[in-house]
C-alpha cells in the first residue's frame, strides 16, 4: 500500500528546552489504514500534529502527506487534508452553515452532496450561530468540516472530545467509510477503547519517542500473558520466587500467585507443570494493559 503519511526522524525542541518534545520520530499511515497515537498529556501527540500541519517547524527530520513535503509544500498539503485540532476554535458569530459553506469555497470543491449526508448523521445544528453550541455540537460541526471534501488524509486530534456515545459511534462509521475510500486516517485518542475497535495500527509515544507500535490484529501478541495460580502446597509458592522463567506480580493468597513469563512461554509453564496446581485462569491482554505498562498506570 502506498503511505498517505510519511514521518522520516521529525524532532522539535522548543526554544530553551533542554529535552525535545519530539525526539526522532519515525512512522508510516498507508492508505485505507487508521493508526491511533496514543499517549499521556505532554507526551507529544498534539506536538506531532502541528508540525504535520505546518502550524510549527521541525528542528530537525522530515515528512510528507499525501507525498508532499510538510515545510516545502505546506499549502499544497492542506488541499489534501481533513484536519481537526484537540482545542477546535471555529468563528463564534458565524452559524455552522455559513462556516461550512466557506470552508467549501476555499477547498473548490462539490460538498454539497456528501456534506448534507454527514449534517443528517451527525445531527448537526447548523443554523445556530456557533457560539450558541454546546461543546459536543460545535464538536460536531469541526468535524463536518474535516470529513466533507472527503479528503485524501485526515489528521484528527482527540476527536470524539464531547460527543455522546451515540455521536461516537456516527463518528467511527464515518472514519470506517474515509478508510473504505482509500483514506490515510492518523488520530491522537486518549480512549484506548476506541483506538482498539477503531485502528488498524497503534502507537505509543511517551517522553516525545515512540515505544511502542503494533498491529491491533495482533492483540494477542501484544501484551506478555499474565497467569494467576493456585497451587496445592504453599511450597511451590516460595519455590517459583526463585523461578528464572516466570516474573511474579504479586501473591494473591498463601497459596496463589499472579505471574507472567519473563521470556518464551514455553518455559514458563514448564516450570508450572512442576507443581500440583488447583486452579490456574489467564487475563485478557488489550491496548489498556500495554498503555499502562509504559506509564506506570498513570499520565
Amino acid at each position: 500500500m502506498t503511505a498517505g503519511i510519511v514521518i522520516n526522524k521529525l524532532t522539535k525542541t522548543y526554544p530553551g528546552a533542554k529535552v525535545p518534545a519530539l525526539d526522532a520520530l519515525s512512522l508510516q499511515v498507508a492508505e485505507g489504514e487508521v493508526y491511533g497515537f496514543l499517549g499521556a498529556n505532554g507526551a507529544g501527540k498534539s506536538t506531532t500534529i502541528r508540525l504535520l500541519m505546518n502550524f510549527l517547524q521541525p528542528t530537525g527530520g522530515s515528512a510528507k502527506v499525501a507525498g508532499l513535503d510538510i515545510v516545502k509544500d505546506n499549502v499544497e498539503v492542506k488541499k489534501h487534508v481533513g484536519y481537526l485540532a484537540g482545542d477546535v476554535a471555529l468563528y463564534q458569530k458565524a452559524t455552522g452553515k455559513e462556516l461550512l459553506d466557506y470552508l467549501s469555497a476555499l477547498q473548490g470543491t462539490d460538498t454539497r452532496e456528501y456534506r448534507a449526508q454527514l449534517e443528517k448523521r451527525f445531527e448537526a445544528e447548523t443554523n445556530k450561530p456557533i457560539g450558541e453550541l454546546s461543546k459536543g455540537n460545535r464538536q460536531k460541526i469541526g468535524i463536518l468540516q474535516a470529513l466533507m471534501h472527503r479528503p485524501s488524509v485526515l489528521i484528527l486530534d482527540e476527536p470524539t472530545s464531547g460527543l455522546d456515545p451515540l455521536m461516537q459511534e456516527v463518528f467511527y462509521e464515518s472514519v470506517r467509510e474515509a478508510r473504505g475510500r482509500g483514506a490515510a486516517v492518523f488520530m491522537s485518542s486518549h480512549n484506548l477503547a476506541e483506538a482498539q475497535s477503531l485502528c488498524d495500527r497503534v502507537g505509543i509515544i511517551k517522553h516525545g519517542k515512540l515505544v511502542r507500535e503494533q498491529a491491533v490484529a495482533e492483540m494477542g501478541s501484544l501484551t506478555t500473558p499474565t497467569f494467576t495460580v493456585t497451587f496445592r502446597s504453599h511450597d511451590s509458592v516460595n519455590a517459583l520466587k526463585k523461578e528464572k522463567a516466570l516474573k511474579i506480580l504479586e501473591q494473591t493468597d498463601s497459596n496463589a500467585l499472579r505471574m507472567q513469563p519473563t521470556g518464551e512461554i514455553a518455559p514458563a509453564l514448564a516450570a508450572l507443570a512442576k507443581h500440583d496446581i488447583v486452579s490456574i485462569a489467564s487475563e485478557r491482554a488489550d491496548l489498556e494493559d500495554e498503555f499502562l505498562n509504559f506509564y506506570g498506570g498513570s499520565e
